[in-house]
């Protein structure tokens, strides 16, 4: 429906609802009683209310749903349209179930594209065969699908990796690494497109971009594959490009750069395309360790994203390029090498004072899979939580991957959701990404049958809350967090908006607004 004529719609039905009484008004007021006038409740002042830290009102929760060999979804190759669909669905019904607001998917595992790409060919996970047409389009399902569930969908690629192996005559015959073979470089048993080679880079960047344009999806995400990670013995041979492009820099220095460029250049393409579009990174959690560099992490873990991967997340962060930023503390609480607590203090001191929003990489997988005693204990994950509640830098958690989640090992993630989503919660806010400043209007009727809750929708909105106060006059305290949050819906088609609570109770429901960057109306009354 054209954004115009909805507009008219909604107004038509604000006022033929304000006409027959359906506002704020109580229903047992006497006939020919003029309507109320609906009652909002502004949203607090941060820190102005006691909270919850069991019930946080905003928390980013996702799990990365990878596609890379299949790891979980589709569950193998060469199933048919529905069966992948129907997987797909599966996990966004796990999310939901789950309360969670995100789901992170991985659609350019290996230089491929789970969508019709003008630039790259069709990923051979779907069908087996590279460069198969699937016969249907799953980014675009995945997105109003997702969408359609309140669920934020993050389309996650992979800069630079073109195979898993180094045959490249396994690869579609059409794809780009064959007809530019000075773009790729075969390193520790696989194929990558080259960072030093600025036509491979700016590929790369315009792929990406391929499916910004076409689809509204709510962030491009990268995980921590940027250069390869170092294998013994093997030399990763740029020297060419490097004593091309190389313009005085160190060797590393130079790699550093290349992909600080690439970031940016993927950072000014989304703010050019679709500029409430997010960019996230999820890196390996080590800067650097102490020993390397004193403003390093109090670590000793082997790998540094600074000095093997080439990626200054520290610097990124600093100058917000990324909206948000998700490192991989994939430790155990106390772990010697690496402990949970002292990376997550590390990070949260990093973020301090920029806009990016942190988020933490749990390690779901471990659990009962790993030979650190502490991840068989089924309170580890939870721990984590609770730890977190001590930096209000941290705003959410993103567990790898989906298929460990449902597994449920030791029932450590019915554990963490009973102890901390047992409520739904916004997504973290990002003002600076909103196309019209400030929160959307608040809903201007609003009225509650039983269970059943109708409003008008705001223009402008892509999703409300509702809450359920149970006894009293409804205070700005009652949306300090989320302990009286019911649900939070996706903004429908129609002028008339509804939703049922499946469990209806005592007390006054309340519907706000909530826009793309998730900036929140007041809440609108209905008794």
């Amino acid at each position: 429906m054209p954004k115009s004529l909805r507009s008219v719609l909604i107004a038509l039905a604000c006022v033929l609802l304000a006409a027959t009484g359906v506002t704020s008004a109580r229903a047992d007021a006497p006939p020919g009683t003029a309507p109320a006038r609906p009652v909002v409740v502004p949203q607090p002042q941060p820190g102005a209310c006691p909270t919850q830290p069991t019930t946080p009102k905003r928390d980013l929760r996702a799990m990365w749903v990878a596609s890379v060999t299949n790891i979980d979804w589709p569950s193998k190759p060469g199933l048919s349209v529905q069966q992948q669909k129907d997987e797909l669905l599966a996990w966004f019904d796990l999310a939901v179930k789950q309360r969670h607001n995100a789901v992170i998917l991985q659609v350019r595992p290996t230089a491929d594209a789970f969508w019709p790409s003008a630039y790259e060919p069709w990923s051979k996970y779907l069908t087996g065969v590279a460069g198969q047409d699937p016969g249907w389009d799953p980014l675009g399902f995945a997105v109003t699908q997702a969408h359609q569930r309140n669920l934020e969908l993050h389309a996650w690629f992979n800069p630079y990796r073109v195979s898993m192996d180094t045959n490249v005559n396994a690869l579609a015959p059409n794809h780009p690494a064959r007809q530019h073979p000075d773009w790729i470089k075969a390193y520790g048993g696989k194929l990558y497109y080259n960072p030093g080679n600025p036509d491979a880079r700016r590929y790369s960047v315009e792929a990406i971009m391929d499916a910004v344009r076409k689809y509204d999806i709510d962030a491009v995400h990268f995980d921590d594959y940027f250069y390869p990670y170092p294998v013994a013995g093997q030399t990763f041979d740029d020297s060419a490009e490097y004593a091309k492009y190389g313009n005085g820099m160190s060797l590393a220095d130079w790699r550093r750069s290349n992909v600080t460029t690439f970031m940016r250049e993927v950072r000014d393409g989304i703010r050019r395309i679709r500029p409430h579009t997010e960019l996230g990174v999820s890196p390996f959690a080590i800067w650097r360790n102490k020993a390397t560099d004193p403003e390093g992490s109090d670590t000793t873990a082997g790998a540094q994203t600074y000095d093997d991967l080439y990626a200054d997340t520290r610097k990124w962060v600093r100058e917000e390029l990324l909206d948000y930023i998700t490192p991989q503390v994939y430790w155990s609480r106390g772990f010697a090498a690496a402990d949970y607590e002292k990376v997550t203090d590390w990070w949260a001191r990093q973020v301090t004072g920029t806009r990016v929003r942190l988020y933490i990489g749990q390690a779901t997988y471990k659990v009962a899979a790993n030979a650190d005693p502490k991840w068989s204990n089924p309170g580890e994950l939870s721990s984590h939580l609770e730890f977190n509640t001590r930096y209000p830098q941290v705003q959410g958690n993103i567990y790898f991957s989906a298929v460990q989640v449902r597994a449920d090992r030791l029932g450590a993630t019915s554990l963490l959701n009973d102890t901390w989503y047992t409520r739904p919660a916004l997504t973290p806010a990002a003002p600076w990404l909103d196309d019209v400043p400030g929160a959307p209007r608040e809903p201007v009727v609003v009225r509650a049958t039983g269970g059943r809750v109708t409003w008008v929708a705001t223009p402008g909105a892509t999703s409300y809350a509702i809450y359920r106060v149970p006894s009293g006059t409804p205070r700005p305290c009652d949306l300090a967090d989320a302990r009286y949050l019911v649900a939070t819906v996706a903004d429908g088609p129609s002028a008339h908006q509804t939703w049922t609570d499946p469990q209806p109770g005592e007390g006054t429901y309340l519907v706000s607004a909530v826009d793309r960057a998730a900036l929140e109306s007041g809440a609108t009354a209905a008794r």
